[in-house]
């Protein structure tokens, strides 16, 4: 329902009506809370978002953001294309559907540099209780919870092909890479169920949407944060019926994303002083943290033409990965490699009718940017510099992918549908070639984090009970707080923190 534009005071205010705000909008729910979780997109209509292979119809659409980089310096200039979700279900409704939780190791780091209760032993609990695992019951797996996880039964015969090379190569088949280590190659385990995509608000928030406690506000834009003092109290909206103010009993919970949440900080002048006050902004907290941190997993794209046609796609167009270490002395993987039975279009290519595509992906990248207002005006979007590649050592790690990926697609198990590489093709070998290739063909999986980050020192965003560092009743539940992106998809981990952050907010 929408916001009347009389005032209205609920016991929580949540921004964000993505992966993160519907998990935190049905437990609060559930605990007897009343929230009202504000989107700025539409109520998701559009029949693409429950298509398994309609994901590509909805970037640039009226439900996607569209962000794009600024020119990266370190990737030849080249500016990418950053599509997040604008629809409830925020980019869960049009992802790629794969349910990733990533390596123990990633949420051990976060513990020991600064976020205790965040290590795997602390948020293994919250994963499965949001999961409704349909596969071989494993004790790193729940079940009867929101989000059913489901396999895929029936992948094509070119992606079991893609399987068996792997473990040709020597990388072993790992059944459960959500289970105790991720390392080897798999077929991906899917945010699906009875054949169409499972979003956060499908999952969450569509059972209890006549529930009175939860109030929706689709279409609504929070253009800022309201105080009183150091309190935040609630915020200022603009929607269909103009502009009006919601306030909050309890706390207000940011759940509008890498992006968003950083964004919407800023506004309300939270975030580095200078930076604010040179807009105008008055200065409420100067957290220099807010907008940097910002970093990103990578990928560029190996397109093979097949010897015939694929056959008929049963589950999401992301049916294979493997997790690797580009350097055997890693403690965890840093690649993933996402095999797709067919063929992606690449830039200055002439793509083949029929064919299958290996994304060569970079998932533990060092290179760190940030993101920054370039107007107080809240309807124009912040500058986006993520560096990549600004760390030689992502180069590197790029170019280790798609070595083994090109390799991995000359092994014999992929004779059969292997006429030729299309891209980058037999003329990319040379250092100085391949560089030039990740250059013009860098695409990235999405997976934007580190905005608000987590932790205990001066440069943190956020404290590890995500309360926002200078000011009080706010907070910041989303990926945007993640201190490092863990080894693979983002959903399922920002699922987990919202899990955790409902938590914390009940415990208060």
């Amino acid at each position: 329902m929408a916001v009347p534009t009389r005032q209205r005071e609920f016991d929580h205010v949540i921004v964000g009506a993505g992966s993160a705000g519907c998990v935190l909008a049905r437990r609060l729910v559930d605990a007897g809370r009343s929230v009202l979780l504000i989107d700025a997109g539409p109520r998701d209509l559009n029949p693409d978002i429950y298509s398994l292979l309609g994901l590509w119809n909805l970037w640039e659409s009226e439900v996607d953001w569209a962000f794009t980089t600024e020119p990266q310096t370190s990737a030849g200039g080249a500016t990418v294309f950053w599509p997040r979700g604008r629809v409830l279900g925020g980019s869960s409704s049009l992802n790629g559907m794969a349910y990733v939780r990533g390596a123990a190791g990633d949420y051990d780091n976060w513990a020991y540099n600064g976020c205790p209760g965040w290590s795997y032993a602390d948020v293994l609990p919250y994963f499965k209780r949001s999961e409704d695992f349909h596969g071989p019951t494993a004790e790193h797996h729940g079940v009867g919870g929101p989000h059913p996880v489901t396999l895929n039964e029936h992948p094509t015969d070119v992606s079991t092909a893609f399987v068996q090379a792997c473990q040709d190569y020597g990388i072993p088949f790992n059944p459960d890479y959500n289970g105790a280590d991720p390392l080897g190659v798999s077929y991906i385990q899917q945010s699906v169920h009875d054949g169409r995509r499972v979003s956060a608000w499908s999952a969450f928030c569509l059972p209890i949407a006549d529930d009175e406690r939860l109030t929706v506000a689709p279409g609504t834009t929070v253009t800022r944060l309201r105080f009183e003092g150091p309190t935040c109290v609630g915020a200022a909206l603009h929607g269909a019926e103009g502009e009006t103010e919601v306030r909050s009993r309890g706390e207000v919970i940011l759940a509008a994303g890498t992006v968003g949440s950083a964004h919407l900080l800023q506004l309300s002048g939270i975030g580095p002083a200078d930076e604010l006050r040179r807009l105008g902004i008055e200065v409420r907290a100067d957290l220099p943290g807010v907008g940097r941190n910002l970093h990103d997993h990578i990928l560029a794209p190996v397109v093979w033409e097949a010897t015939r046609p694929i056959g008929e796609l049963h589950g999401t167009p992301l049916e294979a990965h493997f997790f690797e270490r580009s350097d055997p002395g890693m403690p965890a993987p840093d690649l993933q490699p996402l095999f797709i039975p067919m063929p992606l279009p690449v830039v200055g290519y002439d793509g083949p009718e029929h064919g299958y595509t290996l994304l060569a992906g970079v998932i533990r990248p060092l290179s760190r940017g940030r993101m920054w207002l370039r107007s107080a005006d809240p309807t124009q979007a912040p500058a986006l510099d993520p560096r990549y590649l600004a760390e030689p050592q992502d180069l590197a790690a790029m170019r280790r992918a798609l070595s083994m990926s090109r390799e991995i697609g000359e092994a014999t198990a992929m004779r059969e549908w292997r006429l030729r590489e299309v891209a980058p093709g037999p003329d990319v070998r040379d250092d100085d070639a391949l560089r030039h290739y990740i250059h013009t063909q860098l695409l990235t999986y999405h997976h934007q984090v580190g905005t608000c980050r987590m932790g205990m020192d001066q440069g943190a965003v956020v404290d590890p009970r995500l309360r926002v560092r200078g000011v009080a009743n706010l907070r910041v539940a989303d990926a945007s707080v993640m201190p490092s992106v863990p080894s693979g998809n983002t959903h399922a981990p920002t699922m987990m923190i919202a899990e955790r952050g409902a938590e914390l907010v009940l415990d208060g």
